[in-house]
């Protein structure tokens, strides 16, 4: 068509011809720009925009790496850093290696791939198994601790019923199972393998502890047999019995050769799991934790009991079957599954048996080096004493009830009502909520957490297996931890010494009312009763919220030793003041009183405010009434004459009028109206009524240079002080005495020679003396100027 196109040009007229040629040229622009755009569209993706990240050619290793940084330590955004980041060593660095490996060994040919992981299996199952006097035993690896359990259950439940490959779930209904576990088992472990099994949940029977005899969080195993019969009686298979070497809370441990032999009598499936299966390892083990070697199978993990990140969990097993093995998920034929066992490979040749043993010392040696001292320190209180071999140390604060034991470990008195009993707990609680916060700031690399327990409350653990590898505690950190546990005792005694005296205060002040708050740690919280005050509601008060908030304000301003914080009531939204930890010298008394001063202040202060607007609107319209009544007396004072511009200057000039100034001041402090003819008359502005005093406490105390408020005043200074001050009263008494002779009648009198009654110069002298004395008494005497001034 082009070239058709040119040959028409070059035969037609040359006009024809131009036009034929721009029209060539504005023909392949609008091709081009169509090719443009339809590659552009086949780039783009159908879904929409491309995320900032992905658009372009990709971004550099070192922009990448960046960003990761600023995600793990909480720059992007202006997130806080984190606190602390766990302490890999070279041995956490292997594990890390071993996980990149593992993607690398994962491109090689089948047959090397599976004789490679076979052999990394097969040594790594066999090392742990010698460490942890496991003989004979297979290990399954996997990422949830859990994990391995709910596989052992799938393992004993295709080993008791041979027919559930064919027949299913029908099996189970015929018969149910039942799976035992510990009361104090790591919670949701039963929510767990039923959902993992699609079990229903009467399938799990949870087991009490201990009641009357040995420990409250051990297995009672009588009452288990005794579950175990009645369960059989009624059809059902008891199954599979989980018990415990180191509880999750208390590191306590069963009674694993008694229910060994429970469950060989019953044909039971017995797994131990806990942190005390760590002590297997070192050369002496205790009979309990010794006992674990001849259960059916065992959770191990070694990731955090030698430091090692990203290291999976462990289960030990024993059983003869490879095909039940492998269809309960215990063993797989892919590569990537035998891969799990890399990292923990690669470590524990690093580390060698030396130093497995060498790290599992180390934390029980912290434990025990914590326990034997805690034991010194009084109102501190260990609940595993009995357990000697535990690497777990739980401990709390108490104080003694009144009529209690203390043998007893601060056993109620019987006579002792249950609402005291139960503040006392929640007293607690809080203290030791609040020392459990201080210790993990003031000693982080301990590892401490807060954990509450159903029978002794909240406590603090110190399980050095589980932190001390990754946190790097040392033997000096568990004596500064128990230094600032001596330090902070102090505290916690007199605060909660001091919570009473304050409750009767404030119950004993008007205006005030005391607020029972639990989950409060200081001496106690308080809220102030306004006028307009709803008792009956629990909503919010705009009114009181703003007086708390000039109270907190003004507390705040004093620079006490005291904290104080606002924030709304435990059971309501109504606002209260909050008041912190405090030391033996607080004066509550004094703290209560200035409390509600100031607190009354701030209200009528307030209320004067507030009133103030509607008082000056109500002056200004009466005196608007008053003016303009004042206006109609003038005219008609003055006639209507008068009033005519012209002929009203002509009249005035006539006959001038005298007419008095008169005018109306309205009086903020009194509220009313006034003439101010009585300042056109005295040239001067009266000052009207004499404001109200501002109200102040009852009691004015006088502090020494230095003191801060709500400090009690020391008792030998103050007897010293008195005693200065008494003793410089008499030498003034006895100048005074000393100074003034027998009255004369003559001047001549004043000789001593005449007058055997006057002075003699010696005792002149020391009148003097004492005159002077009496000039600068601070010099004998620095407490004197406080008692004249008390005086």
């Amino acid at each position: 068509m082009d070239t058709s196109l040119e040959k028409v040009c070059t035969v037609v007229d040359p006009t024809l011809a131009e036009m034929g040629k721009n029209l060539k040229e504005a023909m392949q622009m609008l091709e081009d720009s169509q090719r443009r755009t339809e590659e552009e569209n086949e780039k783009k993706l159908p879904s929409g925009d491309i995320p900032g990240p992905l658009q372009g050619s990709g971004q550099d290793m070192v922009s990448i790496l960046q960003l990761v940084q600023n995600l793990m330590h909480g720059d992007e955004d202006g997130e806080p850093q984190s606190s602390r980041i766990q302490n890999i060593g070279e041995q956490g660095h292997m594990a890390l290696l071993g996980h990149s490996l593992g993607a690398y060994i994962s491109t090689l040919d089948k047959e090397k791939l599976r004789k490679l992981t076979t052999r990394i299996l097969s040594d790594t199952t066999l090392w742990l198994c010698r460490i942890f006097r496991y003989e004979n035993g297979c290990a399954y690896f996997h990422e949830d601790e859990r994990e391995g359990l709910a596989k052992i259950c799938r393992l004993a439940i295709h080993s008791r019923y041979e027919d559930f490959v064919v027949d299913g779930f029908n099996v189970l209904y015929n018969k149910k199972p039942v799976i035992y576990l510990s009361a104090a088992a790591r919670p949701g472990l039963g929510q767990y393998l039923c959902n993992q099994l699609s079990l229903p949940f009467p399938c799990l029977c949870r087991v009490p502890c201990n009641t009357m005899f040995g420990s409250q969080h051990q297995m009672d195993v009588a009452f288990l047999e005794k579950m175990i019969k009645d369960d059989i009686e009624q059809g059902r298979l008891p199954l599979l019995l989980v018990a415990n070497a180191g509880t999750a809370a208390v590191g306590h441990t069963d009674k694993i050769g008694r229910l060994k032999e429970l469950c060989e009598q019953y044909g039971m499936w017995l797994h131990v799991e806990g942190v005390n299966l760590a002590t297997l390892a070192l050369g002496y083990v205790s009979s309990s934790v010794l006992a674990a070697t001849k259960c059916d199978s065992m959770t191990l993990t070694p990731g955090p009991w030698l430091g090692l990140p990203a290291v999976p969990a462990v289960t030990l097993y024993k059983h003869d079957d490879p095909a039940l093995t492998l269809v309960a998920g215990l063993t797989s034929n892919k590569p990537a599954d035998k891969l799990r066992a890399l990292p923990l490979w690669l470590s524990l040749q690093y580390l060698g048996l030396d130093g497995v043993v060498e790290r599992i010392k180390h934390a029980c040696q912290l434990s025990q080096r914590l326990q034997e001292s805690l034991k010194k320190v009084d109102h501190i209180k260990i609940l595993v004493e009995d357990e000697f071999s535990s690497p777990v140390v739980v401990f709390k604060f108490f104080q003694e009830l009144p009529g209690s034991d203390p043998g007893l470990n601060a056993v109620p008195a019987p006579n002792m009502a249950p609402s005291t009993v139960s503040q006392e707990r929640h007293s607690c609680d809080a203290l030791n909520r609040w020392l459990g916060e201080q210790l993990k700031q003031l000693v982080p690399a301990s590892g401490l957490t807060v954990m509450d327990l159903e029978a002794e409350g909240l406590c603090l653990r110190f399980s050095p297996l589980m932190t001390a590898a990754a946190l790097g505690t040392r033997c000096e950190d568990v004596d500064q931890l128990v230094t600032c546990i001596k330090s902070k005792l102090p505290v916690l005694t007199c605060t909660l010494q001091l919570r009473e005296e304050f409750k009767q205060e404030v119950e004993g002040t008007s205006g005030l009312l005391h607020v029972d708050d639990p989950n409060w740690p200081g001496i106690g919280v308080v809220r102030y009763e306004h006028a307009n005050d709803d008792k009956s509601s629990l909503k919010s008060d705009p009114e009181g919220e703003k007086i708390h908030a000039g109270l907190l304000k003004k507390l705040n301003e004093l620079e006490s030793d005291l904290t104080f914080k606002m924030g709304p009531e435990y059971r309501s939204m109504k606002s209260c003041i909050y008041i912190g930890m405090a030391s033996d010298d607080i004066d509550v008394s004094e703290l209560v009183e200035t409390i509600a001063v100031t607190a009354r202040e701030i209200e009528e202060n307030s209320r004067l405010l507030e009133n103030m607007t509607e008082i000056v609107r109500k002056g200004i319209q009466e005196a608007q009434v008053q003016l303009q009544k004042a206006n109609e007396e003038r005219l008609l004072e003055e006639g209507v004459l008068r009033q005519i511009p012209v002929v009203g200057s002509v009249l005035n000039w006539f006959s001038p009028l005298q007419a008095s100034q008169k005018g109306r001041t309205f009086n903020l402090t009194a509220g009313s109206l006034e003439s101010t003819e009585h300042t056109y008359v005295s040239k001067v502005q009266g000052t009207g009524v004499t404001p109200p005093p501002t109200p102040s406490g009852t009691r004015t105390k006088q502090r020494l240079p230095g003191q801060k408020p709500f400090k009690k005043s020391l008792r030998g200074s103050d007897a010293v002080s008195e005693t200065s001050s008494v003793s410089h009263i008499e030498d003034l008494e006895k100048m005074e005495q000393l100074s003034t002779g027998p009255e004369q009648d003559t001047p001549e009198a004043n000789s001593p020679e005449q007058h055997p009654g006057a002075p003699s110069p010696q005792e002149a002298d020391q009148a003097e003396a004492l005159q002077e004395k009496a000039q600068h008494p601070k010099d004998d005497c620095p407490q004197a100027e406080e008692l004249e001034s008390l005086r």
